[in-house]
């Protein structure tokens, strides 16, 4: 199972492991309060789509598909989150405000049809 948590909410129990999945440290947070099990920097967008999506809720869908092509090219960078939920929970941290509409949904979505595609049910 995948979950995502805003890295400013505090840590819960059923968390499993956490990989924070921002090319950017998160502002205003020390690296010793976040207790991480990895920072998958090539797991996150671009910085060129980074920018370019600006979470504007009216790029989303374009900013999934370019999203998800950068993801196809660099199966490494999200393959031990795939590891991890084959055996147990994992959380993807990232920071954004919006929660609807951000890297971390994105690659939610994109590891979760990775992971039902693999699932013969």
């Amino acid at each position: 199972m995948i979950r995502l948590k805003r890295v400013y909410d505090p840590p819960g129990d059923q968390e499993g492991t956490r990989f924070l999945v921002e090319r950017l440290w998160p502002r205003g947070i020390k690296k010793s309060a976040l207790h991480l099990d990895g920072w998958l920097k090539d797991a996150a967008p671009s910085t060129e789509l980074r920018q370019w999506f600006q979470h504007d809720p009216a790029r989303w869908e374009k900013f999934c598909r370019r999203y998800f092509d950068e993801l196809k090219m660099r199966p490494d960078a999200w393959k031990p989150i795939l590891e991890a939920a084959s055996e147990g929970a994992v959380s993807l941290l990232y920071s954004s405000h919006d929660q609807a509409h951000n890297n971390a949904v994105a690659l939610k979505m994109f590891l979760d049809g990775r992971l039902n595609a693999k699932d013969p049910k």
